[in-house]
């Protein structure tokens, strides 16, 4: 039996990656900020998927939503608090909620578990594209991606052997942030030809979990955006 953690895991990628891994005889738990909500989908999914309340921006709260949780193979950290926040216009309440959610969050997550992963167990944060490509008002957007580098590099030195990866998405085109747009602006610079799909960013996750080779590692998964 395999058993993944998927923090986010309630919506969008992190749902389309607790899917995937749902597999017959493996146990997923997905997290949400409301636990009714968790556990709806973790039915929806079915198997044997089970969702847990974490809300990342109260990192002191972490440890006790974890408590059961034991024995981890596959860490996949999704959660993301993201808004438009330009510096003519900063909110700095949102500012600190933003970070304290991707980078102290992240780290405390992987502090609570680290004990409980299994022996070969990998770690994927999630970041952006963003990152590589500011846009106005990614000031805390591309800030806090930025950061996930340096945490992602920094944890797979203090938790080796375990092995830690960051993956950065472009524009997914099926997530519900953009599905929306079908014909999005980013579609005519992207050399595939289109977005990349939720699918995608699933099965790159999957990799970057399961090859031995590869850690301490940033992989952006955009369709060669940043190429233009």
């Amino acid at each position: 039996m395999t058993r993944s953690l998927i923090v986010g895991g309630s919506n969008g990628i992190g749902r389309a990656i607790a899917e995937r891994f749902a597999g017959p005889g493996d146990e997923v738990v997905i997290t949400s900020r409301d636990e009714a909500a968790a556990q709806r989908v973790a039915e929806d999914i079915g198997g044997g998927t089970r969702g847990i309340a974490i809300d990342l921006a109260e990192p002191e709260t972490i440890a006790g939503c974890l408590a059961d949780v034991h024995d981890v193979d596959n860490l996949v950290i999704t959660a993301i608090e993201q808004f438009f926040n330009t510096i003519g216009s900063y909110d700095i309440t949102q500012a600190v909620r933003s970070v304290t959610v991707k980078l102290v969050g992240y780290t405390e997550v992987v502090r609570v578990l680290h004990p409980r992963l299994s022996p070969r167990a990998s770690v994927v944060l999630f970041g952006g594209i963003a990152k590589y490509r500011p846009y106005p008002g990614s000031t805390m957007v591309t800030t806090f991606n930025s950061g996930v580098s340096g945490l992602m590099r920094t944890l797979a030195v203090e938790i080796a052997p375990h092995r830690v990866n960051a993956i950065h998405p472009g524009i997914v085109g099926d997530s519900p942030k953009w599905r929306e747009f079908p014909a999005h602006p980013a579609i005519p610079r992207t050399p595939i030809g289109r977005l990349v799909t939720m699918d995608e960013i699933a099965d790159a996750t999957e990799f970057l979990l399961r090859n031995d080779g590869i850690n301490g590692h940033d992989l952006v998964v955009d369709g060669g955006f940043l190429l233009t």
